[in-house]
C-alpha cells in the first residue's frame, strides 16, 4: 500500500501558506535572527512549540518541564512551606536546584514530570506561597506522543 502525502511516517507534508505582508517580513526577520535553516524550519519549530503547550492543557496528558520560583528566603516559614509542598509532591520533582542570587534572593529550579493538572497545581501552589517573588511553569514535551 503506498502512504499518502500526509502519513506522519511519510517523512514531510507540503503545505502553502499565506501571510499579510508585514508578518511576512517578520517572519524573514526572525529566521535571520535565530539562525533557523528556512522558513519551513522555524514555522516547523513554532507549530511543535504550540502542540506541545496545547498537549500541556488536557488534564491527564504526561508533561515535563520546570518550576522556576524567586523568593526571599529570611520569609517567615518560607522554606519550610516550599519544602512541605514539594514533599508532597509524589514522585513529580525530578531534580531540584537552588542558587543564592543575593543576601536574600534564591532562585530554585524544580525539574518536574507528571500529569498536565498535577505539575500545574503544584507551580500554582509553590508561586502562591507568602515570600515568592516569582513563580513559572515551563513546560515541555516528555517526547513521547498521544
Amino acid at each position: 500500500m503506498k502512504k499518502s502525502n500526509n502519513d506522519p511516517a511519510a517523512g514531510a507534508t507540503r503545505l502553502s501558506l499565506s501571510l499579510p505582508n508585514g508578518l511576512a517580513a517578520a517572519l524573514d526577520q526572525l529566521v535571520a535572527e535565530k539562525g533557523a535553516a528556512s522558513r519551513s524550519a522555524l514555522v516547523a519549530d513554532l507549530v511543535r512549540a504550540e502542540v506541545v503547550e496545547h498537549r500541556s492543557r488536557r488534564g491527564k496528558q504526561e508533561i515535563a518541564g520546570t518550576i522556576t520560583l524567586v523568593y526571599d528566603h529570611h520569609a517567615r516559614n518560607l522554606q519550610a512551606k516550599l519544602t512541605d509542598l514539594q514533599h508532597g509532591a509524589e514522585g513529580m520533582i525530578v531534580s531540584v536546584m537552588h542558587v543564592h542570587l543575593s543576601h536574600h534572593d534564591c532562585l530554585e529550579v524544580l525539574v518536574v514530570r507528571g500529569p498536565a493538572d498535577k505539575v500545574r497545581e503544584l507551580a500554582d501552589r509553590l508561586a502562591a506561597v507568602r515570600g515568592v517573588k516569582h513563580g513559572k511553569l515551563t513546560i515541555t514535551t516528555t517526547g513521547h506522543e498521544d
